[in-house]
């Protein structure tokens, strides 16, 4: 028992701690400021903790007749009510500031993203151009002021990448902002925060936090429409219909049922944060996506052979 006591609360720490998705581990100025009201809370906590533990030692070790009702009852107001009653108002006076949100500017760059059960839409806005579409994936520039607005398709979701920012709910038929500002370049990974289904869990997303600069050049070569090769990867594709539910640039496909997967061979996962971006994981998926992911909407297709689902494969890790 004694061991769990001091084992839990470094656990709980130390689960904090991956660069990748951490609340302590931060790359936004947001999530600094959430940080450091969360330790200035902490530190609050622990304060009043300290003052009703010391009252309680007060009460059961004094000698019977040392206090009297009445200054026993002016100790509990004064260190039991008054005195958490004024550190808590502080710490209210002082958190509050930070729920205003940062301010943008008609320059920012907004990037849409929409929930769907049980992966992420993403549309990049730059100001005066036409919206690039992507998905499961985020990409946004350090040192620059982004507003995320934020919907669902179906259920309710919620958006959040812990190093970057606190969570926004993704709210079907409602558009939420999360205004952000990345400080620091690197990749890191976003989840879903509220449950939406049975893969709630497998719904995650990655985020890429680029040079200004990095960052310019990807989105200006991102929205041009390149013609892709064809092959028999290409045919295959047509042949079973994917096109149906997914746009490529460049190509005769421009349907949204399902996620745009132009540059599908750039992303860093596949299925939405939960397989790696290897040729045989994307065959695999193709093949049986409720195996990866149960309750997905993505129909299976048991009828390719593994060699044609590898060649649609291929293809698709060869959009760049």
């Amino acid at each position: 028992m004694r061991r769990a006591w001091v084992c839990t609360p470094l656990l709980l720490a130390t689960g904090g701690c991956n660069a990748t998705q951490s609340t302590l581990d931060v790359f936004g100025a947001e999530a600094r400021e959430i940080r450091h009201i969360a330790m200035i809370l902490t530190v609050g906590a622990i304060v009043i903790l300290a003052i009703v533990v010391a009252l309680y030692v007060r009460a059961v070790r004094a000698p019977e007749g040392r206090l009297s009702h009445e200054a026993g009852m002016r100790m509990v107001l004064w260190v039991g009510a008054i005195g958490p009653a004024v550190i808590l108002a502080a710490l209210l006076v002082y958190a509050l500031p930070a729920m205003r949100p940062r301010p943008t500017s008609p320059v920012d760059m907004v990037i849409r993203v929409e929930g769907e059960q049980f992966w992420w839409r993403v549309a990049y806005v730059p100001p005066g151009a036409t919206p690039m579409l992507s998905a499961n994936e985020v990409r946004v520039p350090v040192g620059r002021t982004v507003a995320f607005e934020l919907t669902a398709q179906d259920v309710l979701h919620s958006f959040w990448i812990p190093g970057l920012a606190g969570k926004m709910d993704m709210i079907p038929g409602r558009t939420n902002r999360l205004v952000v500002r990345a400080e620091k370049a690197g990749r890191y990974r976003g989840v879903c925060a509220e449950f939406c289904g049975l893969s709630h869990a497998l719904m995650a997303f990655d985020v890429i936090a680029m040079p200004a600069d990095a960052f310019d050049a990807w989105l200006a070569r991102d929205s041009v429409s390149i013609a892709r090769s064809a092959g028999r990867g290409a045919a295959l594709f047509d042949a079973q219909g994917c096109g149906g539910c997914h746009a490529i640039r460049g190509t005769s496909h421009v349907a949204t049922i399902g996620p745009d997967l132009s540059h599908f061979g750039e992303r860093l996962t596949v299925g939405a944060g939960i397989l790696p971006p290897s040729v045989e994981a994307t065959a695999a998926f193709i093949r049986a996506p409720q195996a990866a992911k149960p309750g997905v909407r993505m129909p299976a297709y048991p009828q390719l052979s593994d060699a044609d689902a590898r060649m649609i494969a291929t293809y698709l890790k060869g959009l760049r």
